[in-house]
This record gives C-alpha cells, structure tokens and sequence, in this order.
C-alpha cells in the first residue's frame, strides 16, 4: 500500500501528513475485494490515521449507500448510530448505519467543529463519502486540532490555557418539530429519543444538561462543563469542541455568543479569543475537493470537518457513517 500527494497537503513529505491519500492502485473493482484490502492493510491504516487525523481513499468502488455500509464495516469499528446520538443537525438515514452529512439547504455552510462535541456523547470515527460532487463549490474543509491547538498557544497563551483548563458549556434551542432549513434544526424529541417531557427531562438530569422549557414548546438546554481541549494517549494536545461552527454558525451566537457559550465555570468567553480562534483556523483548513467515489476516514478526535456552500442543478451526494471507539472487553 503506498500513500499518494494531494496539492495542499499539510506536513507534506512527512509521517502525520494531513490528509492522508490512499489511491486504489491495486485495481479492486469490488466491495468484497475492497474489504479484504482494508482487513490486509488495517494496521497500517490504523496507523497512519493516529499520525494524520485524516485518510482520504480515492478511486475504490463506492457507487452506493450499501457500498459504503460495507466498506466501512470492514473496519470493525463498533456501529455509533445516528438515532442514539444527541446531534441536532437534520439527518436522513439511507441504512441504519448510514445517513446523509447535513439536510441543511445549499448556501448554508457548516462551520468547522468535532462531530457532537457540543454533547457529552461522541463518535470516535467518522467515514465520509461522495456519491455525487457538486456542480460548483461542496468542498469539505478539515483541520488537525493539534495544528490549531499549537497556534493559539503561540498566539495566545492565556486563551489557550483558559479553554484547556475551564473547558466550554454550550446552550442550545432545540425545536418542538423538525427544522431542515437549519443546520441545528432537529427537534427534541427526535434529539434526545423520547416522546414526552418527562422523558426528556429524566434523560436530561441524567447527562448533566440544566434546561428551560420555552413557551412556543422548544426545549432550551444547557449541557455541563465539556471539554474545549483534549489530551490524546499520544500526549498531543487538540483543540476539540464546536466553538468555530458555534460562534460562525449557529443563528445569533455572532451577536449574542455569551447567551450560548460560556467557559465550563460559566465565565464569559471574551468575543475576541472566539474571533482569534477563527482567524487562526484559516491558516490551516484543507479543502477536500470530492470525487465521485472517495471515502474520507477522520478521527474525530484529532480532525475536526464542516462544510461549504454550493450550487448547480446537480445535488450533492456526501454521506456519513459513524463509529464507536473499539473497547477490549
């Protein structure tokens, strides 16, 4: 297995190069071939995923949602479906592992973020894949946490002590009916898993959140003290949390963030550390420019991903597998 070069690689020459390229220079023409290479090369895999935080796999045969479903088991990784998540991003389920990256409309950007670091409840994994590239624009931008976590520190180090030992709270708005016109648009019901109030607020106390019910019949909720900046097992320090897609994203966090975000002992986070935080990713986002076909493996440990805007007739096609991370019991 050899990895390829990508025009604006990050660390390009290097062990933790960011993305990863792995092109299908075997010729498999199959899911079942496609499995056995992943089983034969997994270590490996493995190993350069920890280093890289991204591996983009590019001309296998993924034509379908099945194809991907099958593709993606073939790494073991214990199934983290969408349903038991506390995502409140709009999604379709293609198969139960399977579903679509965003429902939100085409002009809306997703901003940078660690999938559900905004809950106490996160995958370990994320597999994206492209059936269908946009006409124009769709890209998908990624960013190693380390590489930001470093920047700030350098930039700023009493903001990046400050997240790394307060950790961040997020509130958020959930609906009482799904939004698909909002990238934060599911309901609370559909969230959280339940079909009644008293559910919700069992489940609620259970994970830590404070909450609020609002007279229009949406939930408001707060979740405790979550981590902003994570150690991994290696000792590298990322920058894990959703304060870029938050702060970007979210509707009205721009003008009134200190309603949704807070440090983790609910100080306030100082607007121009957020408007740093964001400066400083753009120096180090990587655009991953679809093909009909790739698959992108992320840790979502060390890489966060968000999406861009787009247009054309042709609708874009990017969907999403999760994973749990492997346990030895």
């Amino acid at each position: 297995m050899n990895f390829s070069e990508l025009s604006g690689q990050f660390n390009a020459g290097k062990q933790d190069v960011f993305p990863a390229v792995v092109l299908n220079s075997d010729g498999l023409t199959t899911i079942a071939e496609s499995q056995a290479w992943v089983k034969q090369h997994q270590a490996e895999l493995e190993q350069q995923l920890a280093l890289s935080g991204t591996i983009l796999f590019r001309g296998f045969p993924i034509a379908s949602a099945e194809d991907f479903d099958q593709f993606t088991a073939s790494f073991g990784y214990p199934n983290f479906l969408y349903k038991d998540s506390l995502s409140n991003a709009v999604r379709i389920n293609f198969t139960e592992r399977v579903f679509t990256a965003n429902e939100a409309p085409k002009e809306v950007e997703i901003y940078l973020h660690n999938e559900m670091a905004q809950t106490p409840i996160y995958p370990d994994k994320i597999f994206f894949s492209c059936l269908a590239p946009a006409d124009k624009g769709g890209y998908s931008p990624i960013l190693r946490g380390d590489l930001l976590f470093n920047a700030l520190a350098k930039s700023n180090s009493e903001s990046a002590s400050a997240f790394a030992e307060k950790g961040v709270k997020y509130t958020t708005i959930m609906p009482s009916e799904n939004d698909p016109a909002s990238g934060q648009g599911r309901s609370w019901k559909s969230t959280l898993n339940v079909t009644s109030l008293e559910q919700a607020e069992q489940k609620l106390a259970r994970l830590g959140y404070s909450w609020q019910w609002l007279e229009d019949g949406s939930l408001k909720a707060t979740t405790a003290a979550l981590p902003a900046v994570r150690t991994l097992d290696c000792g590298r320090k990322v920058f894990f949390n959703q304060l870029i897609a938050a702060y970007m994203g979210w509707r009205g966090v721009r003008e009134h963030h200190q309603d949704t975000l807070c440090f983790g002992d609910d100080s306030a986070i100082p607007k121009q550390w957020l408007e740093e935080i964001v400066a400083l990713s753009n120096d180090y986002i990587f655009d991953v420019p679809w093909q009909a076909g790739d698959v992108a493996l992320v840790d979502n440990n060390l890489a966060m991903h968000g999406r861009r805007p787009y247009s054309g007739d042709r609708k874009r096609q990017v969907l999403v597998a999760l994973g749990a991370a492997k346990t030895n019991a």
